[in-house]
């Protein structure tokens, strides 16, 4: 089988710290070309990579290199126009989230996709952490009964360094948009994205005026499942840290740490295995996992695991979020 050629828009963080190098691990796969209108950087990186095939803009990316499939890792400003034009050219797309800045936004780009019968993937990189595709299985395994609730959230001392972060107009919103569409995507994905009945949040401005900084929020699920999350940009903690639980009727896990309980007769049995990867380990491994999930889809061996359709649904939900925190009631939907 040949190499899937893919070109990768965007060159800040994301891209540099886990994108490019992962290419290196991938036989299948081949990392041909690149896009980056900050010419300093695309040159810098582009000679770091060894990347022959470099654009100061995607359009010419496009028109000129060979390339199958691109990864969009650009401001979420720029995402709906990135995206539409990747997938008008007949190239699959993974596109690094949050895949737009509205509900609207994102049904274009889904559109779009329906349209050109083209592949497209949303990096929503903690599904593929070996720690939480198992705990996935326990839950289809009913090793835990059926899931009530969730708890989680994702707090950190500050934002990312990027400015347009806190820009609305840029980022579509404060770290609800950044953290918290992690955590709500993981733990809908764990409750097999059931239909939600209503959304009450409360959204705090300590440190930014133009976007939220930390969020609370609760999720009620028409199965009676009760999500509560809470992020953060600004909540004074000695370290960064996410955390997700989730209780069943029959049992109970969590990671960050990772634990597992069932429930025997009256009493909870742990089940915790003794060795469980260190975080930073599992964060490598879910970017590369997700990188070999998207060319086994482009490959047709496997379906797109975290598609379009269900990043458009997340952003009704988040949208709902916004509008329950600036009303101060709960939100039905």
């Amino acid at each position: 089988m040949e190499k899937v050629k893919i070109g990768v828009i965007g060159l800040g963080g994301v891209a540099q710290l886990v994108h490019l190098p992962n290419f290196a691990k991938i036989p299948n796969a081949e990392l041909t070309a690149v896009a980056e209108v900050n010419k300093n950087r695309l040159l810098t990186i582009s000679d770091k990579f060894n990347i022959k095939q470099r654009f100061s803009n995607y359009e010419d990316m496009l028109e000129k290199s060979d390339i199958q499939a691109v990864i969009i890792a650009t401001p979420t400003s720029t995402h709906k126009d990135i995206a539409i034009d990747c997938l008008n050219a007949g190239k699959d797309v993974l596109i690094e989230k949050p895949m737009a800045r509205t509900y609207l936004e994102a049904k274009q780009i889904v559109d779009a996709a329906k349209k050109n019968k083209r592949k497209l993937m949303v990096g929503m990189n903690l599904r593929y952490r070996p720690d939480t595709m198992l705990l996935r299985s326990f839950i289809n395994s009913n090793e835990i009964g059926e899931p009530f609730y969730v708890k989680c959230g994702w707090i950190r001392k500050q934002s990312s360094s990027e400015k347009w972060f806190t820009k609305k107009e840029e980022s579509g919103g404060g770290v609800i948009i950044d953290l918290g569409i992690h955590i709500l995507d993981l733990a809908l994905w764990l409750l097999d994205y059931p239909e939600i009945s209503s959304v009450s949040s409360q959204n705090f401005h300590h440190y930014t005026k133009n976007v939220e900084d930390t969020s609370i929020s609760c999720i009620k699920c028409n199965n009676s499942a009760v999500i509560n999350m809470e992020v953060s940009w600004s909540l004074p903690v000695e370290k960064d840290h996410f955390f997700l639980e989730v209780y069943g009727t029959k049992g109970s896990f969590s990671i960050n740490p990772f634990k597992l309980y069932k429930k025997v007769e009256n009493d909870y049995i742990n089940l915790t295995p003794t060795q469980v990867d260190n975080p930073t380990v599992l964060f490598k491994k879910s970017y590369l996992n997700e990188l070999k999930s998207f060319i086994g889809a482009i490959n047709g061996l496997n379906p797109v695991f975290s598609p379009g359709e269900e990043a458009m649904q997340r952003m009704k939900i988040i949208e709902a979020m916004y509008e329950s925190a600036e009303k101060k009631h709960e939100i039905k939907l």
